[in-house]
C-alpha cells in the first residue's frame, strides 16, 4: 500500500527513531505500544521500506530509517510551524492589517492609535495609507485596505460605518483673540471677521459653506489652504479663527487654542472605521478596529 504517510505515523516514527524503544515513544506520545507498533507498520507499508530490524529485545534502525528521518522531521517542523502560525494570526498576534486614512486624521489620530496598537500586538505589520477623502472612500471600496478611518460624506451604498468620534465644527483661535461666548459661538458671530480654512473641494469646505448659507451669513476668507492641520498651526500663530472639526484639538499640541462650537446650525462630523459591506476583518485587522473604537472614542 503505497501513499502519503500519515502525520500520526510520521510522529511515531521519530519518537522510536531517537529513543529506540517503542515503550518510550508510546509514552511520550501518549498511546499504547501496540498502538505505535501498528503505525510503524502502516508507514513501512505505506514507504514501501523496512524502518526497523525488530529483534524481542530491540528495534535496529535500517539504513532506510536514517535517510527517513530528516525528510519527516522537516515535515513535522513545517506542520508545527504552520499550527502554530495560523493560531497566532487566528489570535491577533501576527499578520498584516492595512489602513487608509484621511489625511488630518493620519496625522493626529493614527499616530497615537498605532502606538497603543504596537504595543499590544508587536508582531502584527500595519501599513496606514494616508489619502484624499475621495480616494479613500475608493480603496476601502475596492478592498484595497482591511478598513479606512475618516468621514463619509452621508450614507455611502456598499460601505459600512462604525462611529467613534461623534464631531462637529468649531471656530478655533490663539485665546488672545479672545472669542465671543465661553464655548458656543453662532455662524452670525462669524460675520466680518477674517477667517482661516480650507479651499472649495477640500474637506470640511462644502459643510462650511452650506452651514453659512443657511444662516444668511457671508464669510471673510482671509486664508484658504488644502490641508485642516495647516489651518490649525495658523490659527495657532494667531493669523486669526480657523473653521475647523474639534477633535482635531484633541490630536494637537497647541496649548493656547480654544475652540467654539458652531450652532444655529450645528454641523456634525463623524469618524468612522469604514469597511465594504460583507467585508470579514482578519483578527488582527479587528482588534485595531476594536482599539480605535474603545479607546478613541469621543461623544
Amino acid at each position: 500500500m503505497r501513499g502519503v504517510p500519515s502525520v500520526r505515523q510520521l510522529r511515531a516514527f521519530a519518537a522510536v527513531y531517537h529513543s529506540g524503544q517503542l515503550s518510550s515513544a508510546a509514552a511520550s506520545l501518549s498511546l499504547t505500544q501496540p498502538a505505535v507498533s501498528v503505525l510503524l507498520r502502516e508507514l513501512e507499508e505505506r514507504l514501501g521500506v523496512r524502518l526497523f530490524e525488530r529483534t524481542t529485545r530491540s528495534l535496529q534502525r535500517t539504513e532506510a530509517a536514517d535517510e527517513a528521518i530528516g525528510y519527516a522531521e522537516r515535515v513535522l517542523a513545517e506542520l508545527d510551524a504552520l499550527g502554530t502560525g495560523m493560531a497566532e494570526l487566528a489570535a491577533g498576534r501576527r499578520g498584516r492589517v492595512r489602513i487608509a486614512a484621511t489625511s488630518t486624521i493620519a496625522q493626529t489620530l493614527m499616530p497615537k492609535a498605532l502606538r497603543r496598537y504596537m504595543d499590544l500586538h508587536p508582531g502584527v505589520r500595519v501599513a496606514i495609507e494616508d489619502c484624499a477623502p475621495g480616494q479613500f472612500v475608493e480603496k476601502v471600496a475596492g478592498e484595497q485596505v482591511d478598513f479606512g478611518v475618516g468621514t463619509l460624506q452621508g450614507r455611502t451604498p456598499g460601505l459600512d460605518e462604525r462611529v467613534f468620534v461623534h464631531d462637529h465644527l468649531a471656530v478655533i483661535a490663539d485665546r488672545d483673540l479672545r472669542l465671543p461666548g465661553t464655548d458656543r459661538m453662532t455662524w452670525r458671530q462669524l460675520a466680518g471677521c477674517p477667517l482661516i480654512t480650507v479651499k472649495p473641494g477640500y474637506g470640511v469646505r462644502s459643510s462650511i459653506d452650506i452651514a453659512a448659507a443657511s444662516a444668511g451669513v457671508r464669510l471673510e476668507i482671509a486664508y484658504e489652504v488644502t490641508l485642516l492641520t495647516t489651518a490649525l498651526s495658523m490659527a495657532a500663530s494667531g493669523l486669526g479663527p480657523a473653521l475647523l472639526p474639534a477633535s482635531i484639538l484633541a490630536h494637537a499640541d497647541h496649548s493656547r487654542l480654544v475652540a467654539r462650537r458652531l450652532i444655529r446650525p450645528t454641523v456634525a462630523r463623524n469618524i468612522a472605521v469604514v469597511t465594504r459591506q460583507g467585508r470579514v476583518l482578519s483578527p488582527a485587522a479587528a482588534a485595531f478596529a476594536d482599539l480605535l473604537v474603545r479607546e478613541f472614542s469621543v461623544a
